[in-house]
């Protein structure tokens, strides 16, 4: 057995008890909070992390729980309004654009779940510098312009995900080239019907 797959099954065994002592440790960091080396080596390496100059590791903190409005106690209310905020951006997508705003010299490649409790969720991101890793090979992509703040527009595992681009094929599509593009184009298509 291999050196990464060993390090998988352990984690997948009992992660719980493997992170159990780290996290009163964790809660007292950063929220952003840039580490030496990665928690999880064999999920770094799968998502682009090489231990060379120029490649990040920043762990992020998040608070849990469903996103929710304001209690309205007064006032009169549409039909349509509730106090869940029904939102397309996932908790890790959220990490990845926070991390990316403390190290805005770098781009994000990835990112992967560490862990939760009652109150947070912890996630693992991998950044690359673009003057740095831009110059090994099979990261020269980097330097391109096109590439420059992927994170915020949902160029990532995790934001292809949210916007629904892992799937492929029947049920999916509506989904490409994105959402708001298949909804102009339908609504130009009303406009056309019926002459406004």
């Amino acid at each position: 057995m291999g050196l990464y797959k060993h390090l998988k099954e352990t984690w997948n065994e009992n992660p719980r008890e493997l992170v159990k002592s780290r996290l009163q440790e964790w809660r007292r960091e950063p929220s952003v909070n840039r580490i030496e080396r990665p928690t999880r080596l064999d999920r770094a390496r799968s998502v682009g992390y090489k231990a060379k100059k120029g490649f990040l590791i920043v762990r992020v903190r998040l608070l849990r729980g469903g996103r929710r409005r304001p209690m309205l106690r007064s006032g009169r209310k549409s039909s349509t309004s509730r106090r869940l905020k029904i939102l397309t951006m996932n908790y890790q997508n959220v990490a990845e654009q926070r991390a990316n705003r403390q190290f805005l010299n770098c781009e994000v490649l990835n990112s992967y779940f560490l862990a939760k409790d009652g109150l947070h969720y912890w996630y693992e991101v991998v950044l690359a510098d673009r003057a740095q890793c831009s110059k090994y090979a099979g990261y020269e992509w980097l330097a391109h312009p096109s590439q420059r703040g992927r994170v915020f527009r949902g160029l990532t595992k995790s934001g292809r995900k949210a916007r629904g681009l892992l799937s492929k094929g029947k049920g999916a599509e509506k989904n490409r080239p994105s959402k708001t593009a298949r909804y102009k184009y339908k609504y130009s298509l009303k406009r056309r019907r019926f002459g406004h």
